[in-house]
């Protein structure tokens, strides 16, 4: 039976316990004093540096140059984070099991099939006023008339929350052999696979998939620098990767829709 390799990336020390009793990988990412026995993305060829700017994407980078060659073929290669985990179970029916019990340990059959598995979609519809409110107030202001669109698409909702324009600005020197694909993905689609998370069997896709997004969001680095403020405009490379990550995979993949977990490690207990 094949198995997952399942990496955990965290922010901090407080979730390592809980991370190594669900038998994950716990990645500790960026520059924190990490104190227990983490994987780093801060070791060989590296742009831990970059962390508050590329989120979960440092450690990406670190696997892409460093550790994926190594990786047994046989295995699934999997990712969460301390606060997002998959479901055990295609369709959730029992919300009152323990955390333990709900969270993925082993491979479906049906994954078999396929050949990336990708977190169920936000709906930009869903999304409540209050964040867009907290995230997108300087957007509102400058265009009140926004608070009346009906039926959002993924480019309004990145527009609204990160800065009118900066994706057009993104896509425009994307690769020619997606980019009209890419901004018709975000100008038509109401919906996408979120938390910059995938599972794949794949080392050849993932690795594929790397070097796309990379060499896009190093040239993207040219327009936007790192002189950015605010969560929502400095994480400006995550954000505009985890609008790709859906795209991509399910332009050149067999992709699998799968539940994903919301539990703040941090704050509850594993069990």
């Amino acid at each position: 039976m094949n198995s997952i390799k399942m990496y955990c990336l965290s922010i901090d020390d407080k979730s390592y316990e809980n991370i190594k009793e669900m038998n994950y990988i716990p990645v500790g990412l960026g520059q924190y004093n990490y104190k227990n026995n983490w994987l780093r993305d801060n070791t060989g060829e590296n742009i831990s540096i970059k962390n508050k700017y590329y989120g979960e994407y440092t450690f990406h980078y670190w696997l892409w140059k460093n550790e994926i060659q190594n990786i047994d073929s046989k295995n699934w290669i999997g990712f969460c984070a301390y606060r997002r985990f998959w479901s055990n179970e295609r369709l959730i029916t029992n919300n009152d099991k323990k955390f333990e019990d709900r969270i993925l340990k082993t491979v479906p059959e049906i994954w078999n099939n396929y050949d990336v598995i990708l977190g169920n979609k936000i709906l930009m519809n869903e999304i409540k006023w209050i964040k867009i409110l907290k995230y997108g107030k300087i957007s509102l202001i400058r265009n009140p008339k926004a608070v009346l669109k009906k039926n959002r698409n993924i480019k309004f909702q990145f527009d609204m929350f990160h800065g009118n324009g900066i994706l057009d600005k993104a896509i425009d020197i994307l690769d020619p052999k997606d980019k009209n694909d890419f901004r018709e993905f975000v100008n038509t689609n109401h919906s996408y696979n979120q938390g910059n998370m995938f599972i794949s069997k794949s080392k050849k896709l993932i690795s594929e998939y790397y070097e796309n997004i990379f060499n896009w969001l190093f040239e993207c680095e040219k327009i936007f620098g790192f002189n950015l403020q605010g969560y929502s405009n400095t994480r400006i490379y995550a954000f505009l990767a985890e609008r790709f990550l859906p795209f991509w995979f399910n332009k050149y993949a067999n992709c699998l829709e799968w539940p994903i977990i919301s539990q703040d490690l941090r704050k509850e207990n594993f069990k």
